[in-house]
Formats: C-alpha cells, sequence, structure tokens
C-alpha cells in the first residue's frame, strides 16, 4: 500500500511534523480564536496564514540552500527556524 514512496524516517518525520502542526493550529483557532493583524505586508493574517508563508518560505529556502550552499542541509534549517520567529513576529 505504501510502497509507492522510499518511506525514510525523515520522510515520515516530516510529514508528521506537517500534520502535528495542522493539527494544533487547528485546535487553536477553536479553542483560542483570533482577530486577523496587519503586519510589515500591509494585509491581514491570521495564525493559519502566518504558518503557510513560513512552510512556503521554507520551501524555497531550502531548495536554494540545496542548490547555492556547499554546507549540511541542518544549516537551512537554522534559518528556517529564523524565518518562522520573523514571520510570526512581524508579519
Amino acid at each position: 500500500m505504501l510502497d509507492w514512496m522510499a518511506w525514510t524516517w525523515p520522510t515520515a518525520a516530516f510529514f508528521l511534523i506537517i500534520a502535528g502542526l495542522l493539527l494544533v493550529f487547528t485546535v487553536l483557532a477553536v479553542k483560542v480564536p483570533e482577530t486577523p493583524r496587519r503586519g510589515v505586508l500591509h494585509i491581514e493574517t491570521t495564525r493559519g496564514d502566518r504558518l503557510f508563508i513560513t512552510l512556503l518560505g521554507s520551501a524555497f529556502i531550502n531548495l536554494a540552500w540545496l542548490g547555492l550552499v556547499p554546507a549540511p542541509q541542518w544549516g537551512a534549517l537554522v534559518v528556517c527556524a529564523v524565518y518562522a520567529a520573523a514571520v510570526f513576529r512581524w508579519v
């Protein structure tokens, strides 16, 4: 059934973390509703919007890291964590 993809521990962990984030943000949206806020992009965003922006930006950071930086991919993880903190703080 799951033979169509090479399921390694890092691949499974990636999908489990994304699923966990979506679950946590869904529970937060139900239990602690928020009003949209305006940040540096001058658009109204909610936690879910900022999560999407973070995931999309992190994908591009990782792709750029793979193509341009001859360092291990762990460095991209650090850059993505800083990027995520900035998005949730200022966007």
